[in-house]
């Protein structure tokens, strides 16, 4: 489950939420980065609520942006699973920021297989140097909790405006909206003892037709 991170010319070997393709340009980048994260809908927590069971308080750079396509459902347990993969996502963008493959807030919210293949990936980031910048949108959430504390959650990805930066210099590398610019998500989730979903499988599938506009 390979993906390729096209902008630093690597092909990581897992299947996660950031990895910096995309479109468009400078200006949509500087645009989109002062786009809400979310709506009132959201079930993105606040910083308070981030605080709960420990969570981990996750400060992005300003120039990275999230749109969370997914309003709560009005069942607790879904819209906790809904809640923890926001940050779970925004964790990885905080540790490739931190330039760290081993940043504990991400570290909170991975176990096992997912955890594994997140570090490699986010070390690929730290030896080229460059981090995710611009604006990410995420929809068609889709989720199963079961009676034994395990969920399934899948979802789709934007990263039509999302790109790397090169550190030095901050040079930003731009690339063409493709099919491959909208990926699927599909991740298997478990409750832990302090009530948070962490995530322990996750796989993706760029440029999936269930997730084109």
């Amino acid at each position: 489950m390979s993906r390729l991170l096209r902008a630093v010319t690597v092909t990581v070997a897992a299947a996660l939420t950031l990895s910096a393709c995309g479109g468009g340009s400078a200006d949509d980048k500087v645009a989109a980065a002062d786009t809400d994260t979310g709506t009132e809908k959201s079930a993105s927590p606040s910083a308070s609520e981030s605080a709960d069971a420990g969570r981990p308080k996750i400060e992005l750079p300003s120039d990275l942006s999230y749109t969370f396509e997914w309003p709560k459902t009005g069942d607790e347990e879904k819209d906790a699973v809904l809640s923890d993969g926001a940050q779970s996502i925004k964790a990885v963008d905080l540790a490739i920021a931190h330039q760290d493959a081993l940043d504990e807030p991400y570290l909170f919210y991975y176990e096992g297989e997912a955890a594994a293949g997140t570090e490699q990936f986010i070390q690929e980031y730290v030896e080229n140097k460059a981090r995710t910048t611009g604006a990410y949108r995420f929809y068609d959430p889709k989720v199963n909790v079961r009676g034994d504390g395990t969920a399934s959650f899948s979802y789709c990805e934007d990263q039509g405006k999302a790109f790397v930066m090169y550190l030095k210099g901050k040079q930003v590398k731009k690339t063409e909206v493709t099919a491959r610019s909208y990926v699927a998500y599909q991740t298997s989730l478990k409750k832990n003892d302090k009530g948070v979903w962490v995530i322990h499988e996750i796989t993706s599938q760029s440029g999936s037709a269930a997730c084109q506009p």
